[in-house]
């Protein structure tokens, strides 16, 4: 072993060590967290918020988030054309496993990358939108750092995880509050049951949507470096509030988590809490990005998880406020341009009257370069 692969080693076990001081010490269930009145800016409740986390799927509400700078800048439109590369389309899973060359709207895209969390369409759309995957990843940290994420670095825009790629609870509630505020036209994306190609459908990982009072969105993301992670939004009586969980355990404690949380923020009086931008930085860590891959992702913890919460595939959740779904799922439209299976289901959704795009207007045409 030369020294280089040996201080490699001692590196990868000193992560691996903080990942497993830092879930003794907080618990299996009690990662980073955030919650925050999206209308004054309160942070309500914040554990750990400035740790460095692997965000996982969570990264394409970046990935959202230049897009929608970029209609906004008149560079492209909803039903510009996405297309398939060679390169996006050997991206690994999850994914749509679509064709190089097959084209999609970029409305699809989104819908498809906001539930299904499809890793070969984000590239698609970064190339789509960018010029190339490099220029869309520089756009999104340059966007990043606009807005005051100070401690997140994206390296691609699906969130699967590598070296230099980060971000923390607090920057991920800063990215979550900016969509609602910055662009509430395009709010439906987020709040998606799940869509349809006409022959397949996909409902959203997020438990909460239809099943907690208000909830409309965000994100839901999952690696075994980062464990079960979920950005959350809901609204009531004019008030609206968004949560990050970050390492919970399994889907039933994301949801079960961010369900407590939402409820909080809708019933606590913050008026005496600080702002987001007067929180400052603190943990001993916070710099060294936590790795939970040997807590979740063990042959134990796929046990522990099976016995409970997951068990044949149903998620038991515990939190009084989530409800059952006592009706269908509805899902909209997404898939291939040209395929008759989702012209076919297109046709359903304006029968149900379900908006092709999300019931979102179409911005202006771009100028001519």
């Amino acid at each position: 072993m030369n020294g280089r692969t040996t201080r490699r080693s001692i590196r990868f076990l000193a992560i691996a060590f903080l990942a497993g001081a830092f879930l003794a010490a907080k618990g299996a269930e009690a990662g980073p967290r955030m919650l925050v009145d999206v209308n004054t800016l309160k942070v309500i409740d914040h554990e750990d918020a400035f740790q460095r986390w692997y965000p996982a799927s969570l990264t394409k509400l970046m990935t959202a988030y230049t897009v929608f700078r970029a209609i906004k800048a008149g560079e492209i439109r909803l039903d510009s054309p996405v297309v398939m590369s060679k390169n996006a389309a050997a991206e690994p899973p999850s994914k749509m496993y679509f064709k190089p060359g097959q084209t999609m709207t970029l409305d699809s895209a989104l819908k498809i990358i906001l539930v299904k969390s499809a890793n070969d369409v984000s590239v698609a759309i970064a190339e789509s939108v960018g010029g190339s995957e490099a220029a869309f990843i520089a756009r999104m940290n340059a966007e990043a750092a606009r807005i005051g994420m100070s401690s997140s670095r994206f390296i691609n825009p699906h969130g699967l995880p590598g070296k230099g790629q980060y971000t923390t609870a607090r920057d991920l509630a800063v990215l979550a509050v900016t969509l609602k505020r910055e662009f509430p036209q395009y709010a439906s994306y987020f709040a998606l049951e799940g869509f349809t190609t006409g022959k397949k459908n996909y409902p959203n990982f997020n438990m909460l949507i239809g099943r907690f009072d208000g909830a409309d969105g965000m994100k839901t993301g999952f690696i075994c470096a980062a464990g079960f992670n979920q950005v959350s939004s809901a609204t009531r009586n004019g008030r609206s509030v968004v949560s990050v969980v970050l390492g919970a355990d399994s889907l039933g404690a994301r949801a079960d988590l961010s369900a407590n949380m939402l409820q909080r923020g809708l019933t606590t009086n913050a008026r005496n809490a600080p702002t987001l931008g007067q929180l400052r930085p603190y943990g001993e860590n916070r710099d060294n990005v936590t790795d939970l891959t040997k807590v979740i992702c063990t042959q134990h913890a796929a046990k522990v998880r099976s016995e409970g919460r997951d068990e044949a595939g149903r998620q038991k959740l515990t939190s009084p406020y989530i409800h059952e779904l006592n009706r269908p799922l509805q899902f909209v439209t997404a898939g291939l341009i040209g395929g008759g299976a989702v012209t076919a289901a297109a046709n359903d959704n304006r029968a149900a009257g379900i908006g092709d795009i999300a019931n979102i207007p179409i911005p202006l045409p771009r100028p001519a370069f």
